[in-house]
């Protein structure tokens, strides 16, 4: 959630964060309005419970008449209090829904738009030039024994694969690269649950405009997760971190489950959008003036994997209506695919600000050891969509394709040979 003291203070500052998003911006002095209301509520509650304190010491004291008298006053005064401490409640509920619902500031260097309005950052490598007719990766996949999407459909309906021999190894070999990256730089590992609680999924911010994107059991009340981001943001939930030695790191290794709700005739051909992926992704909580450095931080691991497996690619900064609800700024790393001849979206990275941790009280002591709301910032390592890089990208004439050097230990083989 968005602070309310930034609210009271720079209202205009969120109104702007709206438009950039290309969201409605008056939904801000309706928020104005329910906060004047509550704080209103509150100091009418708590003056009447301050008077009727006062009240009883009175009747104390009184005797007789005159206690009969104060006791049918104070009757009635409870009665005040009971309905002012119902209009308090009211007015909180009302302003913590509408609260809820709207998303974090953009940062003010965001551009502003939709999907199609980012800005690029920078550009590293150029498309290598094939003398040859490029396959794609389902074609080269499934030459190689990597990928069967046909029994993917026939065990799970469309968007679902399974990787097969050098495929399965490939995967494994990736993510076990990026999961030794982030030890080497002082993550914590961590394998995290695929199920989580209706509150930790909504302190995340995956629910509202963006439930429709997310697997939900109904019988048991729980959510499938997206991206291991959601169970690392709740690990800590309702607790007080330490971070006078910098910032907390966990880097979470997990299946992730994803709807696709709206994506209907996008990428149906092989494993680029697809219902279940696995993932490794970085996840940070430090002092709100760390996040920014800690954002280019993550970006630079992001890089530093991409080099590992040797694709052209580039960084955007993406625009304000393409955020989603938590993140405050994203840079995502996009590969060129040969055979769709554009860059493809291969990782992210998030600056969520205090957004995320305020929803689900995530907090740190400061110098004067008063509690503070933490910053969160996420950032994917590798994941499953990285295979359709890796094999467009190295491919080779006969239908083989060249391992980058850096997974070559992981994988125990130079080149990929067809079946």
């Amino acid at each position: 959630m968005i602070d309310l003291k930034t609210l009271r203070e720079d209202p205009d500052l969120i109104r702007t964060s709206q438009r950039t998003r290309g969201e409605d911006a008056s939904v801000i002095d309706a928020l104005l309005s329910l906060d004047e209301k509550r704080r209103a509520a509150i100091l009418r509650a708590d003056t009447l419970r301050a008077e009727q304190k006062q009240f009883g010491k009175q009747v104390g004291r009184a005797q007789g008449e005159e206690r009969e008298a104060l006791l049918a006053k104070g009757k009635a005064l409870a009665a005040e209090v009971k309905a002012a401490e119902a209009e308090q409640s009211s007015a909180g509920a009302e302003l913590a829904e509408l609260h809820r619902l709207v998303p974090n500031i953009v940062h003010p260097e965001a551009p502003a738009g939709g999907e199609d309005d980012y800005v690029v950052l920078k550009t590293v490598g150029e498309p290598k030039t094939l003398d040859f007719e490029p396959l794609d990766h389902l074609d080269l996949g499934t030459r190689l024994g990597a990928i069967d999407i046909e029994r993917g459909a026939k065990v799970s309906g469309s968007r679902f694969y399974f990787l097969t021999g050098v495929g399965a190894q490939l995967q494994l070999g990736l993510l076990s690269m990026a999961a030794a990256q982030a030890a080497a730089n002082g993550f914590t590992l961590m394998i995290t649950p695929s199920l989580v609680r209706p509150e930790i999924m909504d302190g995340g911010g995956f629910l509202g405009a963006h439930s429709s994107e997310v697997y939900r059991l109904r019988d048991d009340d729980l959510y499938l997760v997206g991206t291991s981001e959601v169970p690392l943001l709740g690990y800590h939930s309702d607790e007080i971190l330490d971070l006078s030695g910098g910032p907390k790191r966990y880097a979470g290794w997990s299946s992730c489950y994803r709807r696709e709700a709206g994506s209907y005739g996008k990428d149906t051909r092989g494993i680029i959008r697809v219902h279940q992926f696995d993932k490794v992704e970085m996840f940070t909580y430090c002092r709100p003036e760390e996040a920014e450095a800690e954002h280019a931080r993550l970006l630079a691991w992001e890089e530093e994997m991409l080099a590992k497996i040797e694709v052209p690619y580039r960084v955007i900064d993406t625009a304000g209506g393409d955020l989603g609800t938590s993140a405050a700024r994203k840079f995502d790393c996009e590969a060129w695919i040969p055979t769709q001849g554009t860059y493809r979206e291969l990782t992210s990275t998030s600056n969520c600000t205090t957004f995320q941790a305020r929803r689900l009280n995530v907090r740190y002591r400061d110098k004067n050891g008063k509690p503070q709301i933490a910053a969160t910032l996420n950032g994917t390592l590798a994941t499953t969509r990285w295979i359709v890089a890796i094999l467009e990208t190295h491919q080779q004439s006969d239908g083989s394709v060249r391992v980058p050097e850096a997974l070559r230990p992981y994988l125990g083989r130079d080149v990929l040979e067809p079946v």
